[in-house]
């Protein structure tokens, strides 16, 4: 796990290993100094010798002076480093998303990957600043002090040894208490990221139905989940400051009362016993010692919290897309004729209940093929297939012969357009929307796309035109533009198969004729399949499939199936006032 998460420090590894070197001079010097300071004392300022006093004090400036700028040196290392680390993890997290199957995304959740894409990349980059600095810094300092007290009374330093094992069983007891909370809060991170996500999408929905109050009430539900998670989380964190206030203060009345006596023994003499700089000397290690233990029990308390975090980024770096390229991956499309065979189809792998069932049809490359079904009835799975955006779980599926998993997937999908029946533009010019389907496309070939797609007469009457700003979602063009403007990026690709799912539901039926007639004249060779609710978007088509709950029900041309389907003579007729009944 820590493996693949260091796999993102890269260029910054320079600055990782110089913040140790220079946390290692800054130690040494704050270890020096007390020696110094217990020298001044005894052989300085109690002899009243000034050559030694100014000796002394230029030593202590001079140490002063290195461990101020190794520190300024580590801290600007360590910043850079952590937020190279950070900006590096969010890039390779980004990236392995990109590469995702729907399936992938599925099982993460959208609103889980941004907290991880944030909240928890947040928490590891302030880890590692603590662990390149104080994780190295402090075990320098105590180990360091330890040898110079011990230099100084191995008798007395003894009492280090039994307040450290006392320190380090409380923070080891606080931290398996907090973990576990710290992994939940992060899991209810996600469905606050969710709850968010959802409100503000359907934010028109949300004040139409005047839901506010529903809304705060669930927002708030998850919030205090949180709270009650972290006050109980730092309730039992809060136990370190007085344990280790407990720690220091035996250890200062400990060692000021056994080096009293020391001290009255030898009569203050150095030479002889313990003096008072070396007094002075121990109290500065013993908190130099005990402060060290209590930035370790912080750095501790940091690894603590983001050690959920850390499991939760790993997880989407591991994350093996279930759609993968062939051995000998086929790169070139030959044309636009599918064919499903017995396809059998399921979101979730382990399902005894698939969302397509036993499908089996052929259609030729250029044929216009319409079709239609009760919501749920599985048209969208259906067409997903064909791009590979999800892999069959049973029989197979072709395209121009081949099967799609035998294709190279970016070639396969660069042949086959689709137009969603969720519409998404992205915040740019129409320009810059439009290039989504071919990046060096013209003025001219946009200019042409958007009116096959009978876009150019709207896009006309803005001030900007084709430079006009698009916002975020598309949330300053109607639904109808917005999906004409989808359709004009999708035949920019200039695709083998055309794909649209419901794509003109927002159109009325006159611009809906105009674009498939403009299909029909401009796109002879592209195989065109139109996923319908109005029968009049496809009762034109070369061949019409009528899906019933993941099967198919029926397939012909319209006349044929105004005589043979049930199903859809009745959408004909309830569309139509009853004119089936006169064909």
């Amino acid at each position: 796990m820590i493996k693949k998460l260091m796999e993102s420090i890269r260029e910054y590894k320079k600055d990782s290993i110089l913040t140790p070197i220079y946390v290692v001079f800054e130690s040494i010097m704050e270890v020096i100094i007390p020696t110094l300071m217990a020298y001044l004392i005894d052989y300085g300022i109690y002899k009243k010798n000034m050559t030694v006093v100014y000796e002394l004090g230029i030593a202590l400036i001079v140490c002063a002076g290195i461990s101020l700028l190794s520190g300024f040196l580590a801290g600007r290392s360590a910043s850079i480093a952590s937020a190279g680390f950070a900006k590096n993890l969010r890039h390779d997290m980004y990236y392995a998303v990109q590469n995702f199957s729907f399936s992938n995304i599925d099982k993460f959740s959208t609103a889980s990957i941004v907290t991880r894409l944030t909240t928890d990349v947040t928490n590891v980059q302030n880890a590692y600043m603590m662990i390149l600095r104080a994780a190295f810094r402090s075990p320098f300092i105590m180990i360091f002090a330890l040898i110079m007290a011990f230099r100084i009374d191995a008798k007395i330093s003894w009492i280090f040894f039994i307040i450290i094992p006392v320190l380090g069983f409380g923070l080891i007891s606080i931290a398996s208490y907090v973990h576990p909370i710290f992994k939940r809060v992060f899991k209810t991170y996600d469905k606050l990221n969710n709850v968010v996500q959802e409100n503000l999408r359907g934010i028109r929905v949300v004040k139409s139905f005047t839901r506010e109050e529903f809304e705060e009430k669930k927002f708030g539900n998850i919030s205090n989940l949180i709270f009650k998670d972290f006050s109980k989380a730092e309730k039992i964190l809060a136990f370190n400051a007085p344990l280790m206030q407990f720690c220091v203060y035996a250890a200062m009345l400990l060692i000021s009362w056994l080096s009293a006596k020391a001290i009255v023994a030898s009569n203050n003499n150095p030479a002889v016993g313990l003096s008072t700089g070396d007094l002075m000397g121990l109290i500065t290690y013993t908190m130099q010692i005990l402060m060290s233990l209590m930035m370790l029990s912080m750095v501790f308390v940091m690894i603590i919290i983001s050690r959920a975090s850390v499991e939760r980024i790993v997880e989407v770096l591991n994350e093996v897309s279930d759609l993968k390229n062939g051995v000998s991956p086929v790169h070139m499309v030959k044309d636009g004729s599918i064919k499903f065979e017995n396809v059998t189809f399921a979101y979730a792998r382990n399902t005894d209940k698939p969302v397509l069932q036993d499908i089996t049809f052929s259609i030729n490359s250029g044929e216009t093929v319409g079709i239609l079904g009760g919501t749920g009835s599985s048209k969208s799975s259906l067409v997903q297939l064909i791009p590979r955006l999800y892999d069959v779980a049973g029989g197979r599926v072709t395209v121009g012969g081949i099967d799609v998993k035998n294709y190279d997937i970016e070639s396969l999908r660069n042949q086959v357009a689709m137009v969603l029946q969720k519409n998404v533009l992205f915040s740019g010019t129409i320009k810059e929307n439009l290039r989504w389907g071919n990046e060096q496309a013209t003025d001219e070939e946009m200019q042409e796309a958007c009116k096959e797609a009978q876009a150019d007469n709207f896009i006309q009457e803005f001030p900007k035109k084709y430079d006009t700003y698009i916002e975020q979602g598309g949330s300053n063009v109607s639904g109808g533009q917005k999906q004409r403007l989808c359709i004009a990026r999708a035949l920019l690709k200039k695709p083998k198969i055309l794909i649209l799912d419901d794509s003109t539901s927002a159109v009325d039926t006159k611009t809906d004729s105009l674009i498939r007639k403009s299909f029909k004249e401009k796109l002879p060779a592209t195989t065109k399949i139109i996923i319908a609710q109005r029968v009049a978007s496809v009762q034109d088509a070369d061949k019409i499939i009528i899906l019933d709950d993941g099967k198919i029900s029926a397939t012909g041309t319209h006349t044929e199936l105004l005589k043979t389907s049930s199903i859809y003579r009745e959408v004909y007729e309830s569309q139509n006032k009853g004119k089936a009944i006169h064909e």
